[in-house]
């Protein structure tokens, strides 16, 4: 059997125990393991593994994703979602649908402080889903709104994903997050849009506007105050040359657990809650690393992906017709795999051959940045996309009411809008790049 067949095999196998509901880590390490005997033997495998684990988990840069996780779980813990929210509703409430607007807003504005699609979404719809239930929203805009609405806080800075395909593409993780800013604006606003469009086709989906007065709107602004400052604070240190994003991260955590102590939300048992939810979601993310590893090890010995990029760079088609069938490859793994698993799998397969092509005349590393955004994006509509969509699992757990059909047909709006940005930062990188080579 060629190394080659190997290496699909591995793929094959690793999707099979997926299938099983196996633990993606397992799924990953298992075949990998297997695989790694078979291109080798068992005393290179065993050598292998005895540094394998201390070489990834001793990584000073990982320190930063957990750091970014206590950050968000101290926010989610803390109620900084309920100000953002009642501002946000505050300032667009007089528009038809502006309820559901205030959520995409409260969405983008609490994963500036949160990272995670899923956090955000959950910790949102528990203020907003009431509120929107009181005023009559239908049942499919209500639970849409917020399953898309959740996808900006690992596309709006700081984010977890990013985090890691920076560590796997060798990236800076500064830039990473200045290269998010726009592409995350761009997907607040086309949500935004959508919903403004929906609202008018569907009229009897949302209720007619209520108009909030100027003393109500500067009365929501006193609790949003904090975000704004945690926000400059940890960003602006980080882009000014204060600290690095570790140390930003720190920071970060640092300000959210005192804005939480000072606003009296932050129990000890909601502490507790913070540290023990922090510590399962690294201790899972650090798992899928070492099952990430061995499957990539085994690829490696397979020279699958070496392969894999020069069968690519001598197709003979347009290098950015090559990108968007890599995007839709993206879109079919999202359909049976979480962003994490994707990107760990994914990125050294396939980063060396969107790194050998010539797209748009851009050097390396803004090239890596370009496509680490275009990843992030993809990754993002596998959150709300039939048949898994996370972000509609977890939103529909909220209101077990709706059915999960309704959420599903609610969700194609956003993602038309999320078609409409792909192919704009696609065609466009200098949307993603303008702030990066700002900084430079």
């Amino acid at each position: 059997m060629s190394p080659t067949t190997v290496g699909v095999l591995l793929f094959v196998a690793m999707l099979a125990l997926m299938a099983l509901r196996v633990p993606i880590a397992v799924a990953m390490f298992i075949p990998g393991a297997v695989g790694y005997v078979a291109l080798a033997n068992e005393a290179a495998l065993l050598n292998y593994l005895k540094g394998t684990a201390w070489a990834r988990l001793s990584v000073y840069d990982l320190s930063v994703i957990p750091l970014f996780l206590l950050m968000g779980q101290f926010a989610t813990q803390g109620g900084l979602s309920a100000a953002l929210f009642r501002f946000a509703n505050a300032v667009v409430g007089h528009f038809r649908g502006g309820m559901a607007m205030a959520a995409v807003i409260a969405c983008a504005a609490f994963g500036s402080v949160s990272g995670s699609s899923v956090a955000t979404a959950a910790t949102v719809a528990q203020v907003a889903l009431p509120e929107m239930r009181r005023y009559h929203y239908s049942g499919r805009l209500s639970t849409a709104t917020l399953a898309a609405g959740g996808t900006l806080g690992i596309l709006i800075p700081p984010s977890v994903p990013l985090v890691v395909y920076a560590i796997l593409a060798e990236q800076n993780i500064a830039k990473l997050f200045a290269a998010a800013f726009i592409p995350g604006i761009i997907a607040a606003i086309g949500y935004l849009a959508a919903i403004a469009i929906y609202v008018r086709l569907k009229p009897g989906y949302a209720p007619e506007s209520r108009t909030f007065s100027p003393a109500e709107v500067r009365e929501s602004a006193k609790d949003v105050w904090p975000v704004v400052v945690i926000f400059l604070v940890v960003f602006g240190g980080m882009y000014g040359g204060v600290f690095t994003p570790t140390e930003g991260a720190a920071v970060g955590a640092a300000s959210t657990f005192l804005t939480a102590l000072l606003k009296r939300e932050l129990t000890v048992e909601k502490t507790k809650l913070a540290f023990y939810g922090t510590a399962a979601t690294t201790g899972m993310i650090f798992m899928i690393f070492l099952g990430a590893d061995m499957l990539n090890a085994a690829l490696a010995l397979s020279q699958m992906p070496g392969k894999l990029a020069d069968t690519v760079t001598h197709l003979g088609l347009p290098p950015v017709a090559i990108v968007a069938a890599v995007l839709v490859f993206y879109v079919l793994l999202g359909m049976v795999m979480d962003e994490l698993a994707m990107l760990m799998l994914t990125i050294p397969v396939l980063f060396p051959a969107i790194m050998g092509l010539d797209l748009w005349g851009l050097g390396p590393s803004e090239k890596a940045i370009w496509f680490g955004i275009l990843v992030l994006s993809i990754v993002e509509v596998g959150l709300i996309a039939p048949p898994v969509g996370l972000n509609v699992y977890v939103i529909n757990s909220l209101s077990k009411d709706v059915p999960m059909a309704e959420t599903y047909r609610g969700v194609v709006p956003f993602l038309v809008s999320d078609a409409v940005r792909l192919t704009l930062l696609l065609m466009f990188p200098i949307l993603t790049l303008w702030l990066v080579r700002m900084m430079n």
